[in-house]
């Protein structure tokens, strides 16, 4: 099982219209798009999750024109792999020796 990201997605798609497009591929496990909590909009990307073809669906619709937008595709990054933020360090202030 692969998870994608996808993204450049047109305001009014919905999460049956990524399991859709996907699903010529391969077998659709979840499909989201993801909308912002306040106010309920798409945030424009989403991610699909598929049992097996996801390295077809990557290649073929990665750039492909989808409702006007042209798509990004790619692996999902995991949410464990860090990276956001830095390790503090002194930010000025000094220390008294």
């Amino acid at each position: 099982m692969k998870k994608l990201y996808v993204g450049n997605l047109a305001w009014g798609v919905t999460d049956e219209d990524l399991s859709n497009l996907f699903s010529e591929y391969g077998s659709v496990a979840s499909a989201v798009v993801i909308s912002d909590r306040e106010t309920g909009r798409s945030r424009g990307f989403g991610f699909v999750e598929l049992e097996d073809g996801a390295d077809q669906a990557m290649e073929a619709l990665n750039g492909q024109d989808f409702q006007g937008r042209p798509l990004r595709v790619n692996e999902a990054q995991s949410k464990d792999r860090g990276g956001r933020g830095g390790g503090g360090g002194n930010r000025g202030g000094g220390r008294p020796f």
